[in-house]
C-alpha cells in the first residue's frame, strides 16, 4: 500500500523538526557570554618562499608553544574527535547541588575554550620573540579568526613572516691573558657550534655552547663556575645581515669562581636505615669511613666506588662517577654529595667531599605479573616470585632465588592449539658487584663490573608431542673497557637435557627424522661463551648496534679424555655430551629520516655452527631457525628452511625439523609517528636456515651456492607500535612474497593465495 503524497510530506517535515530541535539542543555555542567565540583549533601559515621557510624544529617548537588545547581534544593522541560531549553536557544540563546528576556533571562537562582565552594576540608577540631568539630579526606575527559556518565558532590563524636569518660572521675570543681565559679560548675553539661556518644565529645554541664549556671547566677545577658567567655580545651593525660575536666574562664573577680547586679531604658517613647506632672510623686509602655500627660493610667494596684521589684537580665527573658507583650497588636508599671549601687554609683551594649513604633494606621481595613475548612467537601470561638479598657479604653481593610459571601460545597464522605449552622453572643467582678474575683482564674503573653465579631448572611442556626438563650451572663475568662496550664471558656453563616422555606422534616424527632425534637427545652441554656488544648513539641521526658471540662445547672433556687414552663415543656422568662450535653475529643500524621520529633500521644476522667429535648433530636447542614475530614476519617460526626443504605430502608439518646449523637474515623497517605514542612501521624481511651437513631425510636442505639465492625466503608487511617509553605493544601483519620451497606456483611470487601468504604476530618491544 502507497503512502500518499501528504502524510510523506509530513512525515518528512516532522523529522526535519526534530533534526532542528536536536541541533538547537546539541548546539555548543548557544551559553556562550556575549561578543565571544569558542576556540577550535591552531594553524600555522609560514612564509611560503624558499628564503623564509622556517627549520622544522622551529617550526615545531613554535607550535607547540601557541598551539592551545581546544574542546574534545585528546593530546596523547594529537586528535580532536568530533562529538563534544562535554559541551553539550555544559550547554544543556543544569548542574544539580548534589546527587547522581551533579556527578555526571563533574564527571562529563568540558567548558568551552574561547578565543580570549588563548589570547592570541599575546602569542604573536611570543612568535616574534622566538623568531629574534633563532636570528630572524625581522621576522613579523600575526593573526586572523577563521570562520566556517558558525561565526561564534573560529580558528586562530597564525601569519608568519620570517625574513632572512642572520648568520654568525666572526667569533672574537677572550684576552689570552689568564689561564682561566686560555682554557676558555681552546674549549671554544673546539665547540661544535662556535666553530661551525657561519651558523645561524640562535640563542638557545649560544646557550648550550656556553653550558658544554662551563661543564668542561667544571671538570678542570673551576667547580663554582657557572654558565652565566660567560657572556655574549651581538654586533649586527659591524657587517650588515650578518652577526659579529663576541666572548666576554661577566663583570660581577666572584673571585673563588675564578680559581681551580683540587679534591681535600674525602669523608664516607654511613648510616643505619633505622638510625641510630655507635659510630666507626677507619682510615682508607683515599677517604675516611665513618660508620654507624651495627652494620655490614665491605670496605674494599666503598673504596672501589670513589673516584676522587686527594690532591689532585676536583673533577665533577669524579663527583657523578662516584654517585654513580655506589648507586649501582644497589644497598643505598639515598646517596647525597657535597663539596666545600676547605675553611683552614683558603688560600690552597681545596674541596673537602663529604659523602653521605643510608642502608637500604637489605630482603627484597617481588612479584610480577607479566605478558611474555619470545623470539620464537610464543607469548602468553606469566608470574614470577622473586626474593633478594642486596647485601649478603657486605660489599652488594647480592643472593636471588625466582620461581616463573608460564602459559604461552605461539602466534602467527595456521597454528594448532597443541602448541599451546606451559614452563616453570626456578633460578638461583649469586652476584658479585666486581671481578672475580686476575687483574690483567682490562676493566673500566669508572664501571661496576659483576661476576654471578648461576643454578637453574626448567621444565617444558609441549601437549601431544614431550616433556622436557633443563638443568644448567654457570659463571659468568660482566664488564665493560669503555662506555659503549660490554663484555660478557661465561667461563664454564653445564646444561644437561633431559627428555622425560614423548608421545607415539613424536616418536614417529623422530624416526622418520634420524638427524633431528640426535639433536633431541638427553645429553650435557659443557660449554665457554663470549659476548661482545656495542652499542652506541654515534649523532643525533645515527644509532648502532654490533653483537657478537662466539661459543664452545665439549672441547675441554673431549681434549681430557683423549689424553687419557679413552676413545669412541665420552660420556660425562653416564650420559654423553655435546662437542661443535657455534658463532654468530648481527648489525643494526638506524638512520633518522626526513625530520621528527622518522627511522630507517636495518639488521643483518649471520650464524653458523658445527658439530664434529663427540657428536654428530648439534643439540637442538642451539640450532637456528627463522620465522616469526622478530624475524621474517611473514611467516610463522619454525615453517620454513632449511633452504627449500618441505615436509613431503602426508607426514605431519610438525617443524620439528626446520632447524639448521647456518643463518642469515636482513631486515629493514621504517618507523613513523601517527599520534600520540601510536607509531607505524613498513617493513621487508629476508633470509633463511641451511645445514652443513647434508642430510637425506631433508632434501634440499644443505647451504649450496647455485640455489642460495632462491632459497632466501621474502616478505613484507606493516604494523602498529603503541610506544609508552617503558612498554612497547607491537602487532605487524606480514605478506609473504617468495617462499623457498616448491608452492606449484612458478615465478619469483609463489604464494598460493593473497589470503594464505599472510601472518599475523602480537608482540612485546621492537623486534631489533
Amino acid at each position: 500500500m502507497k503512502e500518499s503524497p501528504s502524510r510523506i510530506n509530513r512525515i518528512l517535515a516532522g523529522t526535519a523538526f526534530v533534526l532542528a530541535l536536536f541541533a538547537a539542543a546539541c548546539s555548543t555555542t548557544r551559553r556562550l557570554p556575549e561578543g565571544e567565540i569558542l576556540y577550535t583549533g591552531t594553524k600555522l601559515e609560514v612564509g611560503r618562499a624558499d628564503s623564509m621557510k622556517l627549520p622544522s624544529e622551529l617550526v615545531s617548537e613554535i607550535k607547540s608553544s601557541v598551539n592551545v588545547a581546544p574542546n574534545n581534544y585528546i593530546k596523547m593522541l594529537d586528535w580532536r574527535y568530533p562529538f563534544p560531549l562535554g559541551l553539550w553536557v555544559y550547554n544543556n544540563w543544569p548542574n544539580p547541588p548534589k546527587g547522581l546528576k551533579h556527578w555526571l556533571y563533574e564527571k562529563f562537562v568540558e567548558e568551552p575554550v574561547l578565543v580570549s582565552d588563548v589570547r592570541p594576540e599575546v602569542r604573536s608577540h611570543m612568535i616574534e620573540q622566538m623568531l629574534d631568539n633563532n636570528g630572524y630579526f625581522s621576522g613579523t606575527a600575526t593573526y586572523e579568526l577563521v570562520k566556517g559556518r558558525n561565526p561564534r565558532k573560529a580558528k586562530v590563524l597564525y601569519d608568519i613572516n620570517p625574513g632572512k636569518a642572520y648568520p654568525i660572521d666572526t667569533v672574537m675570543l677572550l684576552p689570552d691573558t689568564t689561564r682561566l681565559g686560555h682554557l676558555i679560548d681552546s674549549l671554544a675553539r673546539k665547540d661544535a657550534y662556535l666553530t661551525m661556518k657561519s651558523p645561524r644565529f640562535s640563542t638557545d645554541s649560544l646557550s648550550a655552547a656556553r653550558t658544554r664549556i662551563t661543564n668542561k671547566l667544571r671538570n678542570r677545577g673551576y667547580y663554582f663556575f657557572r654558565p652565566d658567567f660567560i657572556e655574549y655580545l651581538a654586533d649586527s651593525v659591524q657587517t650588515p645581515g650578518k652577526i659579529a660575536l663576541k666572548i666576554m666574562l661577566a663583570s660581577n664573577i666572584p673571585d673563588f669562581a675564578l680559581a681551580p680547586y683540587t679534591t681535600g679531604k674525602v669523608t664516607i658517613h654511613v648510616d643505619r636505615n633505622q638510625g641510630g647506632g655507635t659510630p666507626d672510623t677507619v682510615a682508607l686509602k683515599r677517604a675516611t669511613l665513618i660508620q654507624m655500627m651495627p652494620s655490614r660493610l665491605r670496605h674494599p667494596s666503598i673504596e672501589e666506588c670513589i673516584s676522587f684521589r686527594p690532591s689532585r684537580t676536583f673533577s665533577v665527573r669524579n663527583m657523578n662517577s662516584t654517585q654513580s658507583n655506589l648507586s649501582r650497588l644497589g644497598i643505598f636508599n639515598s646517596i647525597d654529595i657535597n663539596a666545600m671549601p676547605d675553611t683552614a687554609d683558603m688560600a690552597a683551594h681545596k674541596l673537602n667531599v663529604d659523602i653521605y649513604c643510608t642502608f637500604d633494606t637489605p630482603l627484597e621481595t617481588s612479584l610480577e605479573v607479566n605478558a611474555s613475548s619470545k623470539s620464537n612467537s610464543y607469548i602468553g601470561p606469566g608470574l614470577t616470585f622473586g626474593v633478594t638479598n642486596k647485601n649478603l657479604f657486605g660489599g652488594g653481593e647480592q643472593l636471588s632465588v625466582k620461581l616463573t610459571g608460564s602459559y604461552e601460545w605461539q602466534t602467527g597464522s595456521g597454528r594448532r592449539s597443541v602448541f599451546n605449552s606451559y614452563e616453570a622453572g626456578i633460578t638461583g643467582t649469586l652476584a658479585f658487584p666486581r671481578l672475580l678474575a686476575p687483574k690483567f683482564i682490562p676493566r673500566s674503573r669508572f664501571q661496576l663490573n659483576w661476576t654471578r653465579f648461576q643454578l637453574n631448572a626448567d621444565l617444558l611442556n609441549r601437549p601431544h608431542y614431550f616433556k622436557m626438563a633443563q638443568f644448567n650451572a654457570s659463571i659468568n663475568y660482566d664488564w665493560r673497557v669503555r662506555r659503549h662496550v660490554q663484555n660478557t664471558l661465561t667461563l664454564f656453563k653445564l646444561t644437561y637435557t633431559n627428555l622425560m616422555h614423548t608421545t607415539a606422534e613424536f616418536d614417529s616424527i623422530m624416526t622418520a627424522n634420524p638427524a633431528v632425534a640426535q639433536s633431541f637427545k638427553s645429553q650435557f652441554i659443557p660449554q665457554m661463551i663470549y659476548t661482545y656488544v656495542y652499542d652506541r648513539q654515534l649523532n643525533r641521526n645515527n644509532t648502532l648496534n654490533w653483537q657478537f658471540t662466539v661459543q664452545e662445547a665439549g672441547n675441554l672433556f673431549w681434549a681430557i679424555y683423549r689424553a687419557c687414552g679413552k676413545k669412541g663415543e665420552k660420556e660425562l656422568f653416564g650420559a654423553p655430551f655435546s662437542q661443535f662450535v657455534k658463532a654468530s653475529t648481527q648489525l643494526v643500524w638506524g638512520r633518522r629520516i626526513f625530520s621528527g621520529d622518522n627511522w630507517l633500521v636495518s639488521r643483518v644476522a649471520v650464524g653458523a655452527a658445527h658439530a664434529y667429535g663427540n657428536s654428530t648433530q648439534v643439540p637442538y636447542s642451539e640450532q637456528f631457525y627463522v620465522g616469526g614475530a622478530n624475524s621474517i614476519r611473514a611467516f610463522t617460526v619454525r615453517s620454513i628452511g632449511p633452504g627449500s626443504y618441505r615436509a613431503p605430502e602426508g607426514m605431519p608439518d610438525d617443524n620439528f625439523d626446520r632447524t639448521g646449523t647456518f643463518k642469515l637474515e636482513a631486515n629493514v623497517e621504517y618507523r613513523f609517528p601517527i599520534a600520540g605514542p601510536l607509531h607505524g612501521a613498513l617493513f621487508v624481511d629476508a633470509g633463511n636456515v641451511w645445514l652443513l651437513k647434508s642430510d637425506p631425510m631433508r632434501p634440499g636442505g644443505t647451504l649450496r651456492a647455485k640455489t642460495f639465492l632462491n632459497d632466501i625466503a621474502v616478505g613484507t608487511g606493516c604494523g602498529l607500535r603503541f610506544d609508552i617509553s617503558m612498554l612497547v605493544i607491537r602487532a605487524d601483519l606480514g605478506v609473504g612474497i617468495h617462499a623457498p620451497y616448491d608452492t606449484g606456483k612458478h615465478g619469483y611470487y609463489n604464494m598460493k593465495s593473497f589470503g594464505k601468504s599472510l601472518a599475523f604476530h602480537l608482540a612485546i618491544g621492537y623486534p631489533f
